[in-house]
């Protein structure tokens, strides 16, 4: 029954409270004065409960893997990739896998590894789609750098698109975060690229199918074991 309960009444992200709440008020103001038009509100009202959804995820537990911030799919991977300037990493490069989000994706972003956060940054930009590699470095962005548990760093850049405008990023500089934490959101369409350490080997191709907060996308130490999950 619990099962059924969440299927039909979902989580919803606390970022979607307000525009959730608006849009009910509009459709029943809708359905009051202008019947036809209280339809198309109705089905913009779900859309909108639809877009904010925040479901678990059971995320691998182990310090050294790196997980998909966000659900998608893998648009690109570019070894040797420069490090965004803003976050002044110290090893200027690395390696670029970047996940597209459609307005039908989980938009929750995740933590995708265990650390520390360093550096955060905001850097304002255009709005083209985020499905062309050159937004990474066009559009508007925040820019989130962590400090991993053997000391290698872990860039995370979560990038507007063409009907995204607003960027969320619950995170300050020094906080302890756990990978598989839920950390911001983007609104409406977006990418969010993962920088692996220089010579860390991706775990997925372009073109997967990702889920934030449960596929692994890289590990640090290389090693292979059996991995125990946590719901989050």
């Amino acid at each position: 029954m619990e099962d059924i309960i969440t299927f039909l009444i979902p989580r919803i992200s606390k970022e979607g409270h307000v525009i959730i709440a608006l849009a009910c008020i509009i459709t029943l103001l809708s359905f009051m004065f202008f019947d036809g038009f209280g339809w198309i509100c109705l089905i913009l009202t779900i859309f909108c409960i639809f877009f904010f959804r925040d479901p678990q995820r059971i995320t691998p537990v182990d310090d050294y893997l790196v997980i998909s911030p966000a659900d998608g799919i893998v648009t690109a991977i570019e070894e040797h990739a420069d490090f965004p300037e803003e976050l002044e990493a110290q090893s200027k490069k690395g390696t670029r896998v970047s996940v597209f989000l459609n307005v039908f994706n989980v938009h929750v972003n995740r933590i995708p590894v265990t650390g520390i956060v360093t550096k955060k940054s905001y850097r304002p930009g255009k709005f083209i789609n985020a499905a062309l590699d050159k937004s990474s470095k066009d559009n508007e962005r925040q820019s989130v750098l962590i400090n991993t548990v053997d000391g290698r760093e872990v860039g995370l850049i979560q990038i507007a698109g063409f009907i995204a405008r607003r960027i969320v990023c619950n995170l300050t500089e020094g906080d302890q975060v756990k990978s598989g934490a839920r950390y911001g959101i983007i609104k409406f369409g977006s990418r969010v690229d993962v920088f692996l350490p220089e010579g860390v080997k991706p775990s997925v191709l372009i073109g997967q199918t990702v889920i934030g907060g449960e596929t692994v996308i890289a590990r640090l130490n290389g090693e292979q074991k059996s991995i125990i999950g946590v719901t989050e």
